[in-house]
């Protein structure tokens, strides 16, 4: 049985790791409050043939990017994560711009940053990005419900879901995550079409998403190499921390 000063090590980073879960969607949010927008409402705002077509545009976009964020690493090794967000947010500047089509046309590039800053969090805790298992766990942090998501348990599945790695696993893997990434930048979207402040709105929205998949990632890997770290099994430390993120122990620790 492990002793207390154990346990309280544990428990201290996975509170560590809660706060990180609990901010990370906070700056969208008080984005689409200042706009007067409703997360439950964006993708309604997309016009037909653009909300039609996102779930095959998302899954280009992922693919490309999977692709792509292998390359740039080859070549300019990690980033700084100022440099990633200040890059993503003036794609989104020019993406909400010029409307949907330059909105869609942003995606794979904005995604491909996204994927590249998972995978920079995911070496800060000694993680090879370059290996098959991370490079799959990287790709289902997109698989978070999304920083306009209400539903808990929609928005920590992917911290318990484990991707076989077996023949056809790269395909099983965008077939699992395209329809939850597809909701999540179907919104964005939505959210750079406001008239007359596209860019700004594209530029804020992106920087928002960028934190959100950043402190997502943290928690993901956090937890991952915690549970090497503390010796405690990764589904166990999972439940630990659904329990630690739930209202009722978050009100009797502010309390």
């Amino acid at each position: 049985m492990k002793d207390n000063h154990f346990k309280a090590n544990v428990d201290r980073e996975l509170y560590r790791l809660v706060e990180r879960y609990n901010n990370a969607g906070g700056l969208v949010i008080e984005l689409l409050n200042a706009l007067g927008q409703q997360a439950d409402g964006l993708l309604g705002q997309l016009p037909v043939k653009a909300r039609d077509g996102l779930e095959v545009a998302t899954e280009k976009a992922l693919v490309q990017a999977m692709k792509a964020a292998d390359r740039s690493r080859s070549i300019r090794g990690s980033e700084t994560g100022w440099l990633q967000t200040t890059f993503a947010t003036a794609l989104g500047a020019a993406g909400g711009a010029g409307g949907v089509g330059t909105a869609l046309a942003e995606l794979p590039v904005t995604t491909t940053v996204f994927l590249r800053a998972i995978q920079d969090v995911a070496e800060q805790y000694e993680f090879d990005a370059t290996s098959e298992n991370v490079k799959f766990d990287c790709v289902q942090v997109f698989a978070a419900g999304g920083p306009l998501s209400e539903d808990d348990a929609a928005d920590l599945a992917f911290l318990s879901s484990r991707m076989a790695l077996s023949s056809g696993g790269t395909q099983k893997l965008i077939a699992w995550v395209t329809p939850r990434l597809a909701v999540v930048l179907g919104q964005k979207l939505a959210a750079q079409m406001v008239p007359v402040i596209g860019a700004t709105t594209g530029a804020l929205t992106n920087y928002a998403y960028m934190n959100y998949y950043r402190e997502m990632a943290h928690v993901h890997f956090g937890l991952r190499r915690l549970s090497i770290e503390g010796d405690v099994p990764h589904p166990e430390l999972v439940t630990m921390f659904r329990e630690a993120a739930s209202p009722q122990v978050q009100d009797l620790r502010k309390g």
